[in-house]
């Protein structure tokens, strides 16, 4: 799991770059300590970005069977949200009988936009830093953890645009020369009823794969739509604080919620598209009290992408409430079709039938049916990691997340400038969203900044098309 072959990400690619990752460049040239052999030493990890997901994945992290965890760090910018992950982390632990597990006392929470190198601090080589704050922050964070030589769990998206994979990959060339485990959240991956899936389409149980589809329909979620800002907050801030509205900062509810479907149906089709054209709009620009929304992303996305092959993919996604809901991927081939996953990212209930109609039809037509008591993909992804670390087995998922958040990207750009993009021009696009979020203070200006009308601006297809807005 730890490896992909069709990564698509070549060195050349990494090299176009003329920005240099000074930081990791001038990584003194040791291995990293094999401190965990035997699976009896105990793994520390320090949590950076204690959102919903950070939280769940400090919680999968101490539940592994794959030899004792500890918590000791954790890192955020807003204290309440630290405090309230805590709890949650504190809760299940000892619901599970292992409060020990959490050992984060007072002086080991650190708050601000330096916390996370006092987090990665408090760990040894070889431990475990956990990354969950807006990707816009991933490649800086990933840099420290590879000076700290640190083992290390990132969440999806890890980059938001061609500039940010590009610094992603350099970066990541160092993690791989000193062999450091690094897992990527793109759960499904991890998935064994997909992987069977995988494997069968391989070898030809639906002949050749011509088209897939992706559906993301649902209501709004998360911080799909935001409000003005209050006054008591920088937009700074606001934005950290509500990142799936702003496009820098997360590349938006596309980047964040369309990557899985995504990524699953390019595995499924072994092999990254080559070009997306796309179309969305923003359809509902008030709440109902008439108060404007000030978020960049579009109620609705339809992205057709395109393989090497002429093979196609399509994603449909939207968010309103009230309209007919969909979370499916499936695919097609020319001796049948497939689910790929179906009502949500667990259980998959994969399947594989004869007819071009995989979800209905007579059981007669199901070729292979995955079991429905599939154990949990986000477990499944920590059993991984830590086993590779315990083993010492070579294991890194960033060039494959890093090729999935660029075909994301890749889609959002065609749908947000109303223009065919290719991966080489997604991949080289210019400006880069947040070229110096390395550089950001709590004093600093947002690298999104609101219009007289004190309103962000938003993306206007056809009349702005070099960029996204």
């Amino acid at each position: 799991m730890g490896t992909n072959k069709t990564s698509g990400l070549s060195r050349r690619d990494v090299m176009k770059t003329s920005g240099q990752i000074a930081a990791a460049s001038a990584l003194a040239s040791v291995a990293v300590p094999f401190v965990h052999a035997g699976g009896d030493d105990r793994i520390k990890l320090a949590l950076v970005g204690a959102g919903g997901r950070g939280t769940g994945a400090a919680i999968n992290a101490l539940r592994t069977e794959k030899g004792p965890t500890e918590l000791v760090a954790m890192a955020d910018v807003f204290p309440q949200r630290l405090q309230g992950s805590l709890e949650s982390i504190q809760r299940d632990a000892t619901q599970r009988q292992q409060a020990r597990q959490v050992q984060v006392p007072e002086d080991r929470r650190y708050i601000g936009f330096n916390a996370y190198r006092q987090a990665m601090d408090a760990l040894r080589p070889g431990d475990v830093v956990i990354l969950t704050t807006p990707p816009a922050f991933r490649w800086v964070h990933y840099t420290y953890a590879i000076e700290r030589r640190l083992n290390v769990f990132m969440e999806k998206p890890i980059t938001v645009d061609g500039g940010s994979t590009k610094r992603m990959l350099r970066v990541n060339e160092r993690a791989e020369e000193l062999n450091l485990k690094v897992g990527v959240g793109l759960m499904c991956r991890h998935c064994e009823s997909r992987g069977e899936l995988f494997r069968r389409i391989k070898d030809g149980a639906i002949g050749d794969l011509t088209l897939l589809r992706a559906y993301r329909l649902h209501g709004p979620v998360a911080f799909f739509q935001s409000l003005a800002k209050p006054d008591n907050m920088t937009h700074l801030m606001y934005q950290i604080q509500r990142f799936h509205s702003f496009l820098w900062a997360s590349g938006g509810a596309f980047s964040d919620y369309y990557i899985h479907n995504i990524d699953e149906c390019c595995w499924i089709k072994d092999a990254w598209p080559v070009s997306a054209q796309a179309s969305g709009g923003r359809h509902y620009k008030t709440d109902a009290q008439g108060r404007p929304f000030v978020d960049q992303n579009f109620d609705t996305y339809s992205v057709e992408y395109t393989f090497a092959d002429g093979a196609k993919m399509f994603l449909e996604g939207r968010c309103m409430a009230g309209c007919h809901g969909q979370f499916a991927s499936l695919a097609h081939g020319t001796r049948g079709s497939a689910v790929i996953s179906s009502e949500g990212h667990a259980p998959s209930r994969a399947r594989l039938s004869r007819t071009q109609n995989p979800t209905t039809g007579n059981n007669d037509n199901i070729i292979w049916r995955a079991p429905q008591n599939e154990p949990d993909p986000y477990q499944l992804e920590w059993e991984h990691l830590m086993q590779a670390i315990r083993r010492n087995e070579r294991y890194n998922e960033v060039r494959r997340g890093a090729e999935a958040s660029l075909v994301c990207a890749m889609g959002r750009l065609a749908a947000h400038t109303g223009r065919v993009i290719t991966r080489d021009q997604a991949l080289n696009h210019e400006p880069e969203l947040a070229p110096n979020v390395d550089r950001l203070t709590p004093e600093s200006e947002a690298p999104l900044q609101p219009g007289s009308d004190g309103r962000y601006p938003v993306p206007r297809p056809g009349i702005v098309t070099n960029r996204e807005y």
